[in-house]
Parts: C-alpha cells; sequence; structure tokens
C-alpha cells in the first residue's frame, strides 16, 4: 500500500536582485522626461542619475535619484523611468531582476 501524504506548500519567489547578468536589459520604451516648467524658464539644464529596478518582465519596479546635478529634475526624471519597458535581463537563460542607473538628460537644446 503507498499512502501519499499531500501538505500545503508555496513556492519562494526568487527576489534576488543581481547587478551583473549574461545579457543585459535592453530598453523597447523610454519615454521622455517632461522638462520641468520653472528649470526651462531659469534656463537649467541638468543630468539625473536614476536607480531602477527591473523586474522579470522587464517593467521598472521601484526607481531612486542616485546622484543629480538639481533636485527640480529629479520628480519628472522617476516619472519618466517608472514608464519605461524593457526586453528583461537574463542569467544562465533564466529572465532576473536586475538593478542598473540609468541618467536622465535635460537639455535646453533639446
Amino acid at each position: 500500500m503507498v499512502l501519499l501524504l499531500c501538505l500545503p506548500f508555496r513556492l519562494a519567489a526568487d527576489d534576488t536582485v543581481y547587478t551583473k547578468v549574461d545579457v543585459n536589459p535592453i530598453p523597447v520604451k523610454t519615454p521622455p522626461p517632461e522638462f520641468p516648467l520653472q528649470m526651462r524658464r531659469d534656463g537649467l539644464s541638468g543630468v539625473v542619475a536614476v536607480s531602477v529596478v527591473i523586474d522579470e518582465t522587464g517593467s521598472v519596479v521601484s526607481a531612486t535619484v542616485a546622484k543629480t546635478t538639481d533636485a527640480g529634475f529629479n520628480e519628472a526624471a522617476m516619472a519618466a523611468v517608472k514608464k519605461w519597458k524593457f526586453k528583461p535581463a537574463q542569467k544562465d537563460g533564466v529572465a532576473v531582476k536586475i538593478k542598473v542607473t540609468v541618467p536622465i538628460r535635460f537639455s535646453l537644446e533639446d
């Protein structure tokens, strides 16, 4: 006689966030940020380095400012990258979460 014991179980989600992978994420949708009106009026340009976590589906799941030339650009930069979409990063042939830093440039010449 064979007795099968069925216990409830839950597969643990892999919460690992990589910084080095075999295949880097590839941007497929990158709407530009809106240039803050006050910064444009003041004639200012700048760069915001945004640290983003891209999940296994290619969606940006978190974004934080890593460095900025002027805090007046931060909100617009963060709002823009949260709308971005990527072909996901891969490690050993499997889509994985990755943390990368992307520069968002605000230039009056554009």
